[in-house]
Order: C-alpha cells, then sequence, then structure tokens
C-alpha cells in the first residue's frame, strides 16, 4: 500500500456537524475527496441541503444532511439513526458545531455561558455517544472535535471565557473518552486551529492585526488549510494516534 492510499477513506461513513459551512464546509469536503460518504448534520436545513448536493456532485461519493441541533439529544439520536438507515454504520464523527459569544465576564449573562457549553461542549458529548455506541457495536471509528488553540492561552484583546472554557473542557473530554473507548477500536483527537477566516471573525482591523502581530506566519488560514489534517486522523495513516491534540495556528502560542 503507497503512503497516500493509507489516507483514502473509500466506503467509509463521516458525520460533520456544522460541515454546512467554514472549518467544517471544508473538512466535509476533504473527507469526501478521499472517498467517505458525507452526513452534513447542521441546525439550518437548506444550507445543509446544499452542501450536501454540491459535495457529491464534486466528490462522486454520497452525501445527504439532517438536520441536527447539537443541543437536542432527540435530534443527534435521530441524526445517527438517519445516518444508519442511509449507509449503515458511522466510521468517522467530526464534531465541529460550535458557537462564540463576546462580552466580559461582568457583562455575560450566565445563560449565555451556559449556551457556550451546551453547544460547543456538552454538543461533542451528545454526537460522540450516540455515534460512539454505533462504532462499539461495529469495527470502532474515529472522533475528531474541531477544538481550538484557545484550549491553551487566553485570547486577547477579546473577551470570551465561555468559548475558553468550552475548548479546554474539549481537552479533558478527549483525553477520557479517547482512554474508555480504546478497547472498542475507537481513536479520538482533537484539532486546535488558531485564527482561521471564517464567519466567527467579526473583529475590526485592529484587533486582527494584534492578532496577526503574535504570530509565526504572517497571514491568517483558510478553512481548507485545517481539513487535511482531518484526512490523516480519519484515516489509517493515523492508526497510531490517539488521544492527541495538534494545534495549527501560524506559531500563535509559539510566544
Amino acid at each position: 500500500m503507497s503512503v497516500f492510499d493509507r489516507f483514502r477513506l473509500d466506503g467509509e461513513t463521516s458525520i460533520v456537524t456544522g460541515g454546512n459551512r467554514g472549518i467544517g464546509r471544508a473538512i466535509a469536503d476533504a473527507l469526501a475527496e478521499a472517498g467517505s460518504n458525507v452526513v452534513i448534520a447542521n441546525r439550518d436545513a437548506e444550507s445543509g441541503e446544499t452542501a450536501a448536493e454540491e459535495i457529491a456532485a464534486d466528490h462522486d461519493v454520497e452525501a445527504i444532511a439532517v438536520r441536527t441541533d447539537v443541543t437536542s439529544e432527540t435530534d443527534v439520536e435521530a441524526m445517527v439513526e438517519a445516518t444508519m438507515d442511509a449507509f449503515g454504520g458511522v466510521d468517522v464523527l467530526v464534531n465541529n458545531a460550535g458557537i462564540v459569544h463576546h462580552a466580559k465576564v461582568e457583562d455575560k449573562p450566565v445563560a449565555e455561558f451556559a449556551e457556550t457549553i451546551d453547544v460547543n461542549l456538552t454538543g461533542a458529548y451528545r454526537c460522540s455517544k450516540y455515534a460512539g455506541e454505533v462504532m462499539k457495536a461495529g469495527d470502532g471509528g474515529v472522533i475528531i472535535n474541531v477544538s481550538s488553540m484557545s484550549a491553551f492561552v487566553a485570547n486577547y484583546p477579546q473577551h470570551q471565557v465561555d468559548y475558553q472554557a468550552s475548548k479546554g473542557g474539549l481537552e479533558a473530554f478527549k483525553n477520557q473518552l479517547a482512554s474508555e473507548w480504546a478497547e472498542y477500536g475507537i481513536r479520538v483527537n482533537n484539532i486546535n486551529p488558531g485564527y482561521v477566516f471564517t464567519d466567527n471573525i467579526v473583529h475590526g482591523e485592529e484587533t486582527i492585526e494584534t492578532w496577526r502581530s503574535e504570530m509565526l506566519v504572517e497571514e491568517f488560514a483558510r478553512p481548507e488549510d485545517i481539513a487535511p489534517l482531518a484526512v490523516y486522523l480519519a484515516s489509517e495513516a493515523s492508526w497510531y494516534v490517539t488521544g492527541e491534540s495538534i494545534v495549527i495556528d501560524g506559531g500563535y502560542t509559539v510566544r
């Protein structure tokens, strides 16, 4: 088997939450290009359907969209059931769905903090729980959490303590899940991007220049710069990698 063949995902099935746009969409495209069938699980049905149709046409794989709110256990159960009905199994789960709020601690409502945790952290738990049941009953699988460099550093000048807490939680979650599910052949790893130009970048040029000044690479990443790592972690090429967090941040955390 050649090196490149070890990255192939032909015939496998991957669920990508928040796969309709941004990093999630780039990951879904990359997994499909490697041969995986894809399930787009996101809250907006129309954009999910569009993404699935485009992915299927572009990469000659099967792709479906399942409207899913990761804060709803009922939705998550239904998403996994729909995946089983369509493809008969789940090989890869990418927990990418996430939100971010910006407000100082003293101004941040407790409900806002709780919402961020519910989407970014508990949402990953819900999806892992139900997709993991399928993986455990089968031949194992791969869970990839899209975390953040924010799990390891304080971001500034923005104020987002709930986001930091949710991403820090994903690190402990990953460690424990990898440990508990290793016996079932399930690998669990995190991707930790730095600043990537997505819809979540809502700050002005001054703030962006502050971030850029701390990086070793002069430009921000694009979503498609994160996606190849997801293919590696999903594939047989990374069979010896589990319980790890890989930072892609242009050298931001070096300093």
